[in-house]
Order: C-alpha cells, then structure tokens, then sequence
C-alpha cells in the first residue's frame, strides 16, 4: 500500500510540473505566500526576450475573504494565461479587481487573461496611466515587447485597458481589504500608483524601484523625482510609514532599506555626477567611465551597459533645466 501511494504521489508531481509555468533555464514560476494574505509571483528581473516570453515584473495577488485583488498582472496575454494557471493552483478565489501601477505594458498587458477568465473584476489605474495608453502608449508597448520577445499575439485586439480610476490619497475597500493610493506627480513616470496593504503593511511601488535590473525612463519620468519619492518612503514623509515588505517592480522584495537603497543610491550617484559634469562644463559622455567606475557594484545589474548612460543623460538634462 505504501508503494503505491508513493507511486500515486509521483504520478501527481509529474502532472504537475508537466502544467508548471517553466522557462528553460530560468527556472520554474508561481505564485508563493509571502506575508499575511499577500502573494507573490517575482519574475526574473530581466530585459523582455524569447526566452522569457516577455516576462520579468512581479505579479501579486492580495487573498480576501470571498476574492483576490490582482496587482500587475504581467507583460501579454499569452504570459498572462501560464500566470492565471499558476494563480488558480494557489486559490480557488476569483478575482474581484486588477490594480495596475503604471502605463507600461510589461506590467498589465497580462490583464487581458485574467479578465478573460474573472470577466466580473474591475481593473484600476491612474487617469494618467489609463488616457497615455489609450493615446498610443500601449501600442508601442505592444510593438516593442513583440520586438523583443515575439509573444505578443492576443495582447492586442482590443487591449484590456483599465476602466476604474484612483487618484492620489484615495482609499479602496475591497471584500474587507484596505488599499491606500499614492501618486508621485513624476518620477519612473506620471501615470504611476503606490499601492499600500493595510491589513499586510505592504507596499508595491511599481518601477519606482527596482533591483538587481535597470529600466528605461521617458520624458514622463524625472531621476530628481525618483529619488525625492524613495527618500520619502524612507523618512516616512507624506503619508508613508514603515511597512513590513517593499514589492519593486522588478526584483525580490524585502525589507526597507535592504529593498530601496541600492536603487536610490545608483540615482543618487548618477545625479551627482550630471550636477558635477554641468558645473565643470562637461557633456555627459566625458564623465560617463568615471560615472561607470563608481557603480561599479551594479555592472551585474541587467541593462546596466545600456541604460546608465541614458540615465546620466536624463539626469543632466534636468539639472540643466533646472539652471534656466
């Protein structure tokens, strides 16, 4: 009789794993709890590819009583359905609202599945976040993670646009959980939400923060507001407190300073060498090595080759405007 429940409890893991969302050497994904009611998928935190599927942010879900809340359910629609499977083999529950951290489509593309199969969960965003994508963000979202990682197709046709608003300050109850709504005017961009759990002490701060990869930063995004909102969180200014766990858009979350501060230090050294390059009257490709030097310890961070020295631009440009 023991054989056989061991040949039993073998059939059922390989079944399993068989279903599991695996991507070749990167590993196997699903969803795991990580505090009280909160649940985490963490990506790898790495440039959308083939090999990823265009995968790479962290998609949670917070478990109420009757239902889940979803935030950032992920980068397209094919992703999104592996992403409902592994969902349905931690809770039967079904999703009663998606919350959606920005205008970038590597973070809610995957909606589309999750409504496809909860067709009743509402699905929330900045009204910054909602009017950028439908005037064209989500359309070249949509073209560049195709570019990327050929995985697109069903993303589109129409787009699971969010429909629900949250402004900032704003508190939503949803089936017993409390979710306070923070909006940085511009900083990864302005279309972003911060997202607090009361009952969990959570907070996810979308591409705000990141680690272990770098992201781009468009003419929505300031490096001197990026790092303003960081500081904020730390000093527990306007309206932040100390929370249990940081979710960064990309990345293991963790604890505060362990989660926040290599991401605010590398935007912090990144300005101060545009301050220093502007007052010594140096464009920012001749401060770049010495820049490069000094983050040295980030060298291993995905992107890093690619994005610190538009990053350094960006810094520079607004320090220079700030100058006028």
């Amino acid at each position: 009789m023991r054989k056989i429940s061991l040949i039993i409890a073998m059939i059922v893991t390989f079944s399993l794993s068989l279903h599991a969302f695996t991507l070749g050497k990167l590993g196997n994904f699903e969803f795991k709890k990580v505090t009280k009611n909160v649940w985490i998928m963490h990506g790898p935190p790495m440039n959308p590819s083939v090999e990823n599927e265009g995968f790479m942010n962290n998609p949670s879900f917070v478990e109420g009583e009757h239902g889940t809340i979803v935030i950032d359910p992920g980068g397209n629609y094919n992703v999104g359905k592996k992403i409902v499977a592994e969902y349905k083999k931690a809770t039967n529950k079904p999703v009663l609202a998606i919350l959606n951290t920005h205008k970038h489509g590597d973070h809610w593309f995957a909606g589309k599945a999750f409504q496809e199969a909860f067709p009743d969960a509402q699905s929330y965003a900045h009204p910054n976040m909602i009017k950028a994508s439908k005037d064209g963000e989500a359309r070249v979202w949509y073209n560049i993670l195709e570019g990327l990682s050929k995985n697109l197709k069903g993303t589109d046709g129409p787009f699971a646009f969010p429909t629900k608003v949250l402004k900032d300050g704003d508190v939503l109850k949803i089936d017993g959980q409390t979710f306070k709504v923070f909006h940085p005017e511009r900083a990864h961009t302005d279309t972003d939400i911060l997202i607090e759990h009361t009952e969990s002490n959570t907070l996810w701060l979308g591409d705000n923060l990141m680690d272990c990869r770098l992201g781009g930063m468009d003419e929505s995004s300031s490096v001197f507001g990026n790092i303003e909102l960081l500081e904020d969180i730390l000093a527990q200014r306007k309206g932040y407190k100390k929370y249990d766990l940081y979710v960064p858009g990309h990345g293991p979350s963790g604890e505060m300073h362990k989660t926040i501060d290599p991401f605010l230090n590398y935007f912090t050294v990144v300005l101060k060498w545009a301050k220093k390059g502007y007052a010594d009257g140096k464009e920012s490709y001749e401060i770049k090595p010495e820049v490069s030097a000094e983050l040295k310890d980030y060298h291993d961070w995905d992107e890093f080759d690619r994005q610190m020295g538009k990053h350094l631009m960006k810094a520079y440009s607004e320090v220079e405007a700030k100058d006028f």
